[in-house]
């Protein structure tokens, strides 16, 4: 059971301006030190993924963009062996234990990485880029995942709503952070020096989460709350994915992130084409990927600043869960009659800002309403397995199309219809956290 806090403001505290104009000043006492903690721990491990990504695109190009559907292909393959072994660990280990063993084990791949890649030919190195590809797109959705899940267990729908969009914001301030630490470092110290520092950042995150916990377990002993945080979640191996298709509302979570990856995957394939064609040094592919990181983020983190916490205060999870599959309609609509790479890089920096800013702190506000198994078994399985297969379908999808001499014109007219049915979901999806929310809030009063 969630801890309940008490209706005790602030009186004073030095972020209290910085949580106003993020419209959260109403932050209760308890609350505090937990959200600065979750803050730290997402900032960390955006900043550490942040400055993997470019790498992994560029490594991903050098590889050919004609050999992305077999990454993608080999990306579904590890999910399917990785997960197992997570739903094992969170049966048999302690939240933080399992949190620490997940994160300490993607930090050591990367030590055997840097390695791998300052020992080896150029020859070799493709094939390690390739391998590079595959792990970095496992890590960033497991260790993110493993985040929301320890979140969306500490605080509830109603918190949510207030402060989710202060810890995306400490998101998209890693990102650009990363990005450009990238862009700046990349030419100095090389691919290997940049592999380093994420490792470091992991034992940041590492550390944060420990803090968090300790914090929440804290909090708990004070108000007197039983908690069996401590305890091994327990369960089956396979409850994640046998969950999803027995519920309606967790199939339907299943859905819209299987909409979501889809169509992002498909504006992946033709921006890493552009890449391919326009930029033929390695470096520059790399500063490419992490410039375009980083306006994201800079435009993200201002409406996260701004607008967030209004937009799920005022106008509901309902709502704010529709805005990413509307403007992902429009936006391909667009490319149809303009498929220019300026409209290209607009209408994936506009998608992307909607994503990070309004669609991710509203669904992982969907989670709230599960149980503690289903917040990290079933969550992770849709984070991960689920998010994959949608970038598996994307991916030979796109290479049809572009083998039946397809254009982008063409490929949006196709996306358009999806986008249009991923809208239809979300509005069904929302509607009915919204009622579940109005229900359990009505029980509390009782």
């Amino acid at each position: 059971m969630k801890i309940l806090y008490e209706n005790r403001r602030s009186n004073f505290s030095p972020i209290n301006p910085f949580l106003k104009m993020m419209n959260i000043s109403h932050v209760n006492k308890m609350e505090v030190k937990l959200l600065l903690w979750a803050w730290f721990y997402i900032f960390s491990l955006f900043l550490s993924y942040y400055i993997l990504r470019p790498i992994r695109d560029e490594l991903g190009v050098a590889g050919g963009v004609r050999n992305l559907p077999w990454l993608f292909t080999g990306t579904l393959l590890a999910m399917l062996l990785v997960n197992p072994i997570f739903s094992y660990l969170v049966k048999r280990c302690s939240r933080e234990h399992f949190i620490k063993l997940t994160y300490r084990f993607f930090s050591f791949n990367l030590l055997v990485f840097l390695v791998a890649l300052q020992f080896s030919s150029n020859a070799q190195n493709v094939w390690i880029g390739r391998v590079f590809f595959i792990w970095v797109s496992v890590f960033n959705l497991f260790v993110v995942s493993v985040f929301w899940s320890f979140i969306v267990d500490i605080f509830n729908s109603e918190q949510g709503k207030r402060l989710f969009g202060f810890l995306t914001a400490g998101a998209t301030m890693g990102g650009i952070a990363g990005s450009s630490l990238t862009s700046t470092l990349v030419a100095g110290i090389g691919q290997n020096g940049l592999l380093f520092i994420a490792m470091i950042l992991i034992e940041c995150s590492i550390f944060a989460s420990q803090r968090l916990a300790n914090v929440h377990h804290g909090e708990r002993k004070k108000t007197g709350t039983v908690s069996d945080d401590e305890k091994p979640i327990g369960g089956g191996i396979f409850t994640g994915m046998t969950h999803t298709f027995r519920s309606p509302y967790l199939f339907s979570i299943a859905l819209f992130i299987f909409f979501y990856s889809t169509t992002s995957t498909i504006l992946y394939f033709h921006q890493a084409s552009i890449a391919e064609s326009v930029f033929n040094d390695r470096n520059s592919q790399t500063a490419f990927f992490a410039n375009i990181d980083f306006w994201v983020n800079v435009f993200t983190l201002l409406f996260q600043l701004l607008l967030t916490g209004r937009v799920l205060g005022w106008l509901g999870v309902a709502f704010t869960l529709c805005a990413l599959p509307l403007i992902t309609t429009l936006g391909f609509a667009v490319l149809i009659g303009y498929p220019t790479i300026a409209i290209f890089v607009a209408v994936q920096v506009v998608r992307r800002v909607s994503n990070f800013s309004l669609a991710r702190p509203a669904r992982e506000i969907l989670f709230t309403s599960m149980t503690r198994e289903d917040r990290y078994k079933t969550k992770n399985f849709i984070d991960t397995f689920v998010y994959r297969a949608g970038d598996q379908l994307a991916s030979w999808t796109y290479a049809g199309f572009i083998a039946a001499g397809l254009s982008l014109s063409g490929i949006a007219v196709v996306a358009v219809p999806v986008s249009c049915l991923w809208l239809i979901l979300s509005i069904w999806l929302g509607r009915k956290h919204e009622k579940w929310a109005d229900m359990t809030i009505k029980s509390n009063t009782e």
